[in-house]
């Protein structure tokens, strides 16, 4: 795998593949606190001794009332420095780079946390799990004022020695909201035209980079289907002017396919998704490197996409959870144990056994 295990530089960070673990549904390993845990920290070193070459912490809130959970991490206070600067040296230690994603839930926030939710327009609708969701029109002071909380998020990261910061700007929440254009109806600078909608993420790109400097990695990530590709690669055009240094390329609010029919050209015995496709279109269009990310499971997937320059890094999820040591298997060209696709993952479910686990257990139990 020589294109897959070649190393990459985005600005001053040099990795050592192109493996990225990328942020996952917050674990619930944090309490209401939004301190990093020993299990935090035992599960991102395992990822790191296992090969990866960058890490991408779970969505992180910026802000209490934000969150996606109770249990979610945070940075929003500088006691919650010290549990990052822990996971930053033990990822470091083997060789793993290591970013967090800065979130912000908006109409998403946990009704444990917060019963007004707030949203780039009024909203009423459904969430995803098909309940019923409303949230009020966020005022320009608090738009202000949660710019700064990612700003100062990011600069409490730097403190921390980690390598970057990725903006979730994906699936939903509210940078991703901020973008839509179902969601986005205002009538001022924040709304309208896609410009103004992607006017949120870009000044706060900004703020970030004068307060942390040139050297410090700055991402995020976005939907190929905001609400559809052509306006997801004017985003990420946006975004790349604004200053970002690397785009994860995944979905948006909506979860309907960004093209109906995917016309990628593949070998025999694997396929991509649209998913993958939308990163792979969104690359022709910016300069800076795109993290392909969503049902990329072989090592054979990821060095593909890698060598044919469809995409500068590949983001292995439901793999890394799986089986840990994926990136030095595939390294060392070992049988690599993968995700099932069971689609009812045991990671997010409390006191689940992963069924590819119990698969890979009985195995060598029976050799």
């Amino acid at each position: 795998m020589p294109n897959l295990f070649s190393q990459f530089k985005i600005r001053n960070m040099e990795l050592k593949n192109r493996i990225v673990m990328p942020p996952m549904v917050c674990f619930g390993f944090a309490g209401g606190d939004g301190l990093v845990t020993p299990k935090n920290i035992e599960h991102y070193e395992a990822r790191a001794k296992g090969g990866a070459g960058l890490i991408v912490v779970e969505a992180t809130c910026v802000h209490p009332e934000g969150r996606l959970s109770p249990n979610q991490l945070g940075l929003w206070a500088d006691e919650q420095i010290e549990g990052f600067h822990k996971l930053a040296n033990v990822c470091h230690q083997f060789g793993a780079k290591i970013m967090v994603q800065l979130h912000s839930a908006g109409l998403m926030v946990s009704k444990g946390v917060n019963l007004s939710p707030v949203a780039p327009s009024n909203y009423t609708g459904t969430s995803r799990m098909g309940g019923k969701i409303s949230a009020r029109e966020l005022t320009l002071p608090e738009i202000s004022s949660i710019q700064g909380y990612f700003e100062a998020a990011a600069i409490r990261a730097k403190a921390a020695g980690l390598d970057g910061v990725e903006l979730h700007g994906a699936h939903g929440y509210l940078i991703s909201q901020f973008f839509s254009p179902r969601v986005n109806q205002r009538q001022d600078r924040y709304g309208g035209n896609l410009d103004s909608r992607t006017r949120f993420a870009s000044e706060i790109i900004g703020k970030i980079r004068a307060a942390v400097g040139p050297d410090f990695i700055i991402s995020c990530r976005i939907g190929c289907n905001e609400p559809d590709l052509d306006s997801s690669i004017r985003i990420a055009q946006n975004l790349e002017a604004a200053g970002l240094d690397l785009l994860h390329v995944s979905t948006g609010l909506d979860t309907g396919p960004g093209v109906e029919q995917v016309p990628f050209p593949v070998p025999d015995g694997f396929s991509f998704n649209w998913v993958v496709y939308g990163g792979t279109e969104i690359k022709k269009k910016v300069k800076i490197p795109i993290i392909a990310v969503n049902g990329i499971r072989t090592p054979e997937q990821a060095d593909y996409l890698i060598e044919k320059n469809l995409a500068d890094l590949a983001a292995i999820g439901k793999g890394l959870l799986v089986n840990p040591d994926w990136a030095n298997q595939a390294q060392e060209h070992l049988e690599v144990s993968t995700c099932l696709d069971c689609k009812v993952c045991a990671y997010f479910r409390p006191g689940g056994v992963c069924p590819a686990v119990k698969k890979k257990q009985k195995a060598e139990t029976a050799g």
